[in-house]
């Protein structure tokens, strides 16, 4: 049955999440080797929808805009993200079709993210404040292509996230020598921070949903980066209303601008 909004309700949505996506993959892999169930601080109780985290009252699973991206997206994960309901990167393999996910550690590195990382068909960023690297590394723009011309050698922008709060991503930063030859993309955002479930002591800290929509826009495709901010907004609201034992606003303004992302024209990939 659809909300009021026009898109699909809660009854029409629980219990058809979409295939598991590579951060899903990755949740379930942590788990297996988890010795007690993670519990978040703070979060919602009780049964959970396994498409989208959320309790099946306020799941998202029929609202998942998947759009096709030139861009892709690859998450290095801290230990424990995949396990937090709150992590946003779960969003972004929403929203991006070729999105990986990896678990970081200190002492070994996932054979299967090197291989990734030295595909040709990517040009990897290491998506990074630029005051903490070398000049050198450091770049603001991403080659697009126009008028139908490929940029140069044909490659697609390849974004890595560090998914972690500061402190780890800092670490995960400094000890990934895998990285250390790539690009760092320094994001010279305008706007602050709208993400409400995790709140960082500096409003330019942005969660990493936000800096994917951001990346995506760098990449040349602004409905991709908008739709992706939408479905947070989204998430968000559903992820608070559940928390206070309210109903989900069908009518609200992250729901309109959702309907917008999602009925707009598919965008033609070069």
């Amino acid at each position: 049955m659809p909300g009021p909004s026009g898109l699909p309700g809660p009854s029409a949505a629980a219990g058809t999440p979409a295939a598991p996506h590579a951060v899903s993959r990755l949740r379930t892999a942590r788990l297996a080797r988890s010795a007690k169930p993670f519990l978040a601080r703070g979060g919602i109780k009780g049964e959970r929808c396994p498409g989208c985290r959320l309790v099946p009252s306020h799941c998202l699973c029929a609202l998942h805009p998947l759009l096709p991206t030139r861009a892709g997206m690859c998450l290095l994960m801290a230990d424990i993200e995949p396990l937090k309901p709150s992590n946003t990167g779960w969003l972004i393999a929403d929203v991006v079709p070729d999105t990986f996910a990896f678990g970081w550690a200190r002492t070994e590195v996932d054979p299967a993210l090197l291989t990734l990382l030295a595909d040709p068909q990517w040009e990897p960023y290491v998506v990074f404040p630029g005051e903490f690297v070398a000049p050198e590394r450091v770049v603001t723009q991403v080659a697009v292509p126009r008028a139908g011309v490929e940029p140069a050698r044909g490659k697609r922008p390849l974004f890595i996230l560090l998914d972690a709060t500061w402190a780890e991503a800092r670490k995960m930063f400094r000890k990934s020598p895998y990285l250390a030859q790539l690009p760092v993309l320094s994001l010279q955002p305008e706007q602050i921070s709208r993400y409400q479930l995790r709140r960082s002591h500096r409003s330019d800290h942005f969660c990493t949903a936000e800096v994917a929509a951001l990346c995506l826009d760098l990449a040349g495709e602004p409905q991709a980066g908008e739709t992706l901010q939408a479905y947070l907004d989204v998430f968000t609201h559903h992820y608070l209303q559940s928390k206070h034992q309210l109903p989900p606003d069908w009518q609200g303004d992250a729901h309109a601008r959702l309907r917008v992302a999602r009925t707009a024209p598919p965008p033609a990939l070069p």
